[in-house]
């Protein structure tokens, strides 16, 4: 009897042992693809020592080399070598790595959501070429690099300009996900030995995962401690965030958002928002259940008024609802906020009747609990922290004065 009971033990002890080694692993940590990572080492001439941590993003990685090398890798597998100052290229490095040298210069950033990042990193000067004019622009130090000439206007992804990108010396050409819809750009810059890869943050599910590719271009533009500043940075204000509604974990924003997520879908007595937009046709445009904007809200301390079974099955993170679903389904929302970023906005409650006469039905109306967001949220990259204060200063009644990104219409 005492030795079945001993080797019972010993097998639970061994499934134990197992599953924690294999648990352990995530994508982001460094364990989990040791030898994929050697083997690439080898095709490579790099010799490995570490990966970037990641604490929310999902679509890129990072990866150390002895000697000051990165690696960067997309959720499309395109990966970028930095080679550091004075260093060689290795000789066996794959043709189908982008090889940049550092320091890195002469960008052509066509993704303009992530300009703020550079701009926090102080690497605007890294990027030579914009895909908006200076009048695109909600951001100073784009805009007076373009007006001072030490930026220039290349076009939008659809129509680069390419004998300028070619006379100029592009080095990589830094697009959004719309790139996708015009692969023949792609190719054309391919063809003039321009490389270009797409970032992905629009992609990630969670806020702050968005913010955390400020730790990619802190990589590539060799800024690697001043990104991780600046992303934790938005990570303590949500935790303090949490902390004053008495949700406090040490890992706030990663565990605890999606219980806080949770919490809200399933309690009648936390405050609803309704998001949204008027197009020019007279639909309304609401963000999915599962966009970045629903979870700000949620981790502000509210919920947002439409769930899952609102959603279509496209893949946008939007989606346009007819004016009696809106109605229905938003009427009795505590807060309303209205998206200006699109159509630059409204300036009061007069101004948003005069667009749909029926939101004087609605409570939040009625309430005097309607904000709207600034014309620059879209470009405000490095601010997510910042417009979830907000969120959370509207839920609490707190003055309106101290927000940056939300304004109270009167």
């Amino acid at each position: 009897m005492h030795g079945r009971k001993k080797i019972i033990i010993f097998i639970m002890i061994s499934i134990i042992g197992l599953f924690w080694l294999s648990g352990c692993d995530s994508p982001s940590s460094d364990s989990g693809n040791t030898e994929s990572k050697a083997e690439a080492e080898a095709q490579n001439g790099l010799i490995y020592k570490s990966s970037m941590k990641l604490l929310y993003a999902k679509n890129f990685s990072v990866d150390y080399y002895e000697g000051g090398y990165k690696i960067l890798t997309t959720k499309d597998g395109t990966k970028i070598l930095t080679v550091p100052k004075g260093k060689k290229t290795p000789k066996d490095v794959d043709k189908d790595i982008i090889v940049l040298k550092e320091p890195v210069s002469d960008l052509y950033l066509v993704a303009s959501g992530v300009m703020d990042m550079f701009d926090k990193l102080d690497a605007v000067d890294t990027i030579k070429f914009s895909g908006l004019d200076s009048d695109g622009w909600y951001i100073d130090s784009a805009r007076e690099a373009l007006e001072g000439g030490k930026m220039l206007y290349a076009g939008k992804y659809s129509k680069p300009d390419y004998e300028l990108l070619v006379s100029e010396n592009c080095s990589l050409a830094i697009e959004n996900t719309m790139i996708t819809h015009s692969p023949q750009v792609t190719e054309k810059l391919k063809s003039f030995d321009i490389p270009s890869v797409i970032e992905y943050s629009s992609y990630e599910e969670e806020p702050l995962g968005r913010v955390e590719w400020v730790r990619f271009f802190g990589a590539l533009t060799d800024r690697d401690e001043k990104a991780d500043e600046l992303f934790n940075e938005q990570v303590d204000i949500v935790n303090r965030i949490a902390k004053a509604d008495g949700t406090d974990t040490d890992d706030t924003t990663k565990s605890d958002a999606a219980t806080k997520s949770d919490t809200a879908a399933n309690d009648d007595s936390i405050p609803t928002v309704a998001f949204f937009y008027i197009t020019s046709n007279g639909q309304i445009q609401v963000r999915k259940s599962t966009d970045y904007v629903p979870k700000m809200i949620s981790l502000a301390g509210g919920k947002y008024i439409f769930d899952a079974s609102n959603d279509d099955d496209t893949g946008r993170s939007t989606m346009n609802m007819q004016l009696e679903d809106f109605y229905n389904g938003a009427i009795d929302a505590d807060y309303l906020i209205y998206n200006s970023a699109i159509d630059g906005g409204v300036k009061s409650i007069a101004e948003l009747l005069d667009k749909c006469p029926v939101l004087a039905d609605f409570r939040a109306v009625k309430d005097g609990n309607v904000f709207c967001t600034t014309n620059d949220m879209y470009q405000q990259s490095m601010s997510i922290g910042y417009m979830i204060d907000d969120m959370h200063s509207m839920i609490t009644g707190a003055p309106d004065s101290g927000m940056k990104y939300l304004f109270k219409l009167r």
